[in-house]
């Protein structure tokens, strides 16, 4: 039904994937220059122009998904996304002011030095330059179905990887059990659930990691017979490739479990003792790791945290 675009990003995760059916685009791709043309070639070569395009679906609200959705609606399509996807991309400046106001000190209490928490949380401005603001025409709730040329398509909430993530599934004429997963699940890779303030900003911080495993279980067991991911090839096994990825992170919640076991641990220790000679610009992703494992074993009641000395260290439970 989905025909795959190949849109090249500046991230390290390479491409993304664009989808198009008919006259609607799922995840457009970053908002570059370079991504752009790319789009209007994969268009061109369809006989299509981006007037043509009607609709944007956006599974969630990360730059190399949502960027060219600005240029699509000023085309005269319209933009459908989650609501909390809607409330990000409207304003991506100010979601990540709020993100940078947060994790500074939440970094520095987990063991972080400030001068480095800062540069962390400052590096992500750079996505700003691929991420115009636009409005959501339709908010799409958790279970509610869009026509997608011609065919039902219902947006499910899932959990972990991103804010207001969302897939969106279909079955084929054919009766194949078919969904658009973002990057929820990927083919190759493990997705990293990337740590997310409180919606509200005196509320309590997502447990993202936790809520990604449940997610991901609650996905297999509907056995789907084929995925259409984010990033790379489709996934034509999703059972068994998301019992991969929950096999995966079982392992890395083990190597965190032992490394606790060693005695008061910080979640920075924890990253430094997971990823050596980790870069700088990774350290987000690898906070993200470190905070999400450890968040399981406290879920499980396996370890516990407290404050020694104004930062926050872990032990294994009594």
């Amino acid at each position: 039904m989905f025909t795959r675009l190949s849109i090249p990003t500046p991230f390290q995760i390479g491409p993304v994937n664009a989808y198009l059916v008919g006259r609607t685009l799922v995840d457009p791709g970053p908002g570059s220059e370079e991504a752009w043309a790319a789009l209007l070639d994969s268009l061109e070569a369809r006989e299509l122009g981006p007037t043509d395009i009607e609709q944007v679906l956006v599974t969630h609200p990360h730059p190399d998904h949502f960027g060219l959705a600005s240029r699509l609606r000023e085309a005269g399509a319209r933009v459908v996304a989650s609501p909390t996807t809607a409330e990000i991309i409207a304003d991506f400046e100010a979601r990540l002011d709020y993100e940078q106001s947060y994790f500074v000190p939440f970094f520095e209490r987990h063991g972080m030095a400030g001068s480095t928490a800062e540069t962390v949380t400052e590096l992500p401005e750079s996505f700003l330059g691929v991420a115009p603001g636009v409005e959501t025409d339709r908010r799409l709730e958790d279970g509610e179905t869009i026509e997608v040329a011609g065919t039902g398509v219902t947006a499910e909430a899932v959990q972990g990887h991103a804010p207001g993530e969302t897939v969106f599934t279909y079955e084929t004429d054919d009766g194949e059990k078919c969904a658009l997963v973002g990057d929820h699940v990927l083919n190759g890779i493990t997705p990293n659930p990337l740590l997310q303030p409180p919606i509200d900003e005196d509320g309590e911080r997502p447990r993202v990691l936790p809520a990604f495993n449940r997610s991901l279980t609650d996905l297999r067991e509907r056995d789907f017979d084929r995925f259409l991911p984010g990033h790379r090839e489709e996934i034509e096994t999703p059972s068994q490739r998301i019992g991969e990825i929950l096999a995966s992170h079982e392992d890395r919640t083990e190597n965190v479990r032992e490394i606790v076991a060693g005695g008061p641990t910080t979640a920075v220790e924890v990253m430094d003792e997971l990823f050596s000679d980790l870069p700088a610009t990774e350290y987000f992703s690898g906070m993200s790791e470190a905070v999400g494992h450890l968040d399981v074993l406290d879920e499980r009641g396996e370890v516990d945290a407290r404050e020694q000395g104004g930062v926050v260290v872990w032990e294994v439970a009594e």
